[in-house]
């Protein structure tokens, strides 16, 4: 994924925007990312993402092409959905 690419396809908040709010508000734990245009908080799909970039932040990284495709990501973001669907197993 690039850096114009959404990460957050709730509240459509992009990689750039992220990247930006990590240099410029330094939130101390990863759940904080919520509150940049409430990432993290709709299907839960860019939350590792979101940790991801958290993580490379703190070691001082930008990585502005990570070598996810934005089609993979899609997808993933689909079958996370599909899955959020099906009653749990057991039940």
């Amino acid at each position: 994924m690039k850096l114009d690419d959404e990460l957050c396809y709730c509240f459509h908040v992009s990689k750039r925007k992220i990247v930006n709010y990590l240099k410029v508000h330094r939130p101390r734990r990863p759940s904080q990312l919520s509150e940049c245009g409430g990432a993290g908080t709709g299907c839960g799909w860019c939350v590792p993402y979101l940790k991801r970039c958290f993580d490379q932040a703190q070691e001082g990284k930008v990585v502005e092409n990570d070598g996810i495709s934005v089609e993979d990501y899609v997808a993933g973001r689909a079958q996370h959905l599909e899955e959020r669907k099906r009653p749990p197993a057991g039940g």
